[in-house]
């Protein structure tokens, strides 16, 4: 499966084979482009100089994971915060998920048990959680019972309203110009 939501194919394809980096990446999709986010969990692998781990980056010391995201350029335009962030999912991920992030969601009972447990990680409220098991469902085949009722409205078919939807650059520009509209009828009812 070729994801498109990184800026480079090696970003894609890391995305596409490691739970963790996609976690991680969407963890980070927050106030800055999504290609960045889903670009940074390549970069903090090439930074780190190996795989993506769990332990490693629970243990890693924070002040130095830190500087890590703070290198130019940085991982994300609040590098401490997120930083801290990333660390504290790798330690739920061993706390509460033995240590294998794809079970969040490979283990849910139903549609609404995987929201559930998407949502006790640490960056994930109620709506990133159903936008991401949309994209679980939508681009990865995880699709428990009910999931379409659970990650609804980024659940349904043909729409072009979140990350789960893009599969190219049209999807891409689709999304965009959908998140575009929904801020300026935000603004306008101010």
């Amino acid at each position: 499966m070729a994801l498109h939501l990184a800026s480079t194919p090696e970003a894609n394809t890391l995305l596409a084979h490691d739970p963790l980096a996609l976690l991680i990446g969407m963890l980070l999709d927050q106030q800055i482009p999504l290609e960045k986010a889903f670009t940074s969990p390549q970069v903090l692998r090439e930074r780190l100089g190996h795989d993506l781990d769990v332990h490693d980056i629970a243990a890693y010391d924070p002040e130095q994971f830190e500087e890590i995201f703070k290198q130019t350029p940085a991982l994300h335009r609040f590098p401490g915060a997120m930083a801290k962030r990333v660390q504290d999912l790798a330690r739920l991920l061993i706390e509460r998920f033995d240590a294998d992030p794809a079970s969040v969601w490979t283990s849910a009972a139903d549609g609404k048990d995987m929201v559930k447990r998407i949502a006790m990680l640490p960056g994930f409220g109620e709506q990133k959680a159903r936008i991401f098991a949309a994209l679980l469902a939508k681009q990865f085949n995880v699709t428990p019972t009910g999931w379409r009722e659970a990650t609804a409205p980024f659940g349904e078919q043909g729409s072009y309203v979140s990350v789960a939807d893009i599969v190219d650059a049209e999807s891409l520009l689709a999304v965009r110009k959908y998140k575009q509209e929904m801020k300026a009828a935000a603004k306008a009812k101010k």
